[in-house]
């Protein structure tokens, strides 16, 4: 066996029975041995954005501790809802704290965004890679997902339940593996 590959995983919802979060548990026991997740919970955590806070002296602990999470991670896999025809709020915070810090730079990252409607919460997504492209992470190649109707293709225990969706899955921890190497 290879060397562990470190990924950090990250739901952008708070709610207990996010579907985002029951996916991305999902999609962690499907992915090989060698791959190591790490799942980011203090997403609820961070203040506000403020640069001002971010002093010399080091920014607030929570901020500290999501830089010092991607910094050690070798990739990075996102999991998020939509809200309100965007990428959730606490999400965009705890990404407006990397945009000057740097964690994100040449960072192999993989992006699903998961919804119960039919669009599969394309405007989150879209939104999301405009952001993460902007803080130089690099988008992985068939690394990326939108997933519509995710409420007919994960069952409330948090399985899943749609044979092309699991594929399709697996395909993307695949390439995010590879990103990683």
């Amino acid at each position: 066996m290879g060397r562990s590959i470190k990924i950090l995983a990250i739901s952008g919802s708070l709610r207990q029975k996010s579907s985002n979060t029951k996916l991305m548990k999902a999609i962690i026991t499907l992915a090989p041995e060698n791959l190591e997740f790490t799942i980011y919970d203090g997403l609820g955590n961070l203040p506000h954005f403020n640069p001002d806070i971010d002093v010399d002296d080091g920014p607030p602990f929570s901020v500290g501790s999501l830089r010092s999470q991607l910094k050690e991670a070798d990739g990075v896999l996102i999991c998020t809802p939509e809200y309100g025809n965007g990428v959730p709020g606490v999400l965009k915070n705890a990404l407006d704290w990397i945009v000057s810090s740097g964690e994100f730079i040449n960072k192999p990252t993989s992006v699903i965004s998961a919804s119960p409607s039919p669009m599969g919460g394309d405007k989150a997504f879209d939104s999301l890679l405009l952001t993460l492209n902007m803080v130089n992470a690099v988008i992985v190649e068939r690394g990326t997902m939108t997933i519509p109707h995710i409420s007919f293709k994960l069952n409330t225990e948090g399985v899943i339940t749609d044979p092309e969706t699991k594929q399709g899955l697996l395909s993307l921890l695949k390439a995010l593996e590879q990103a990683c190497h």
